[in-house]
């Protein structure tokens, strides 16, 4: 799991982009595409190099009822994973 200090980071040709036949947002990679949901598109929005893992949090429960810490960290550990972003701290 990322730590809730941790900044995460849009990887270098990693775009994000809506496309219109699987009305969706979507992550563009060199690996291949990755189709978000409303939430994944809402955390990755916030993964811009400045905010924390914690900072994402508190701005998601603005927009959103149960938003649990734990569920954004790993959320953003996936998308580390899968080389979509890059996790700094």
């Amino acid at each position: 799991m990322t730590a809730r200090d941790a900044v995460p980071r849009l990887r270098a040709g990693v775009r994000r982009a809506y496309d219109r036949t699987r009305d969706s947002d979507v992550v563009l990679f060199p690996e291949g595409v990755l189709v978000l949901n409303e939430t994944a598109a809402a955390v990755l929005a916030r993964c811009d190099g400045s905010s924390t893992i914690a900072e994402i949090t508190e701005g998601l429960a603005e927009e959103f009822d149960g938003v649990r810490p734990e569920d954004v960290a790993e959320l953003v550990a996936d998308l580390a994973r899968r080389r979509v972003v890059r996790v700094d701290g």
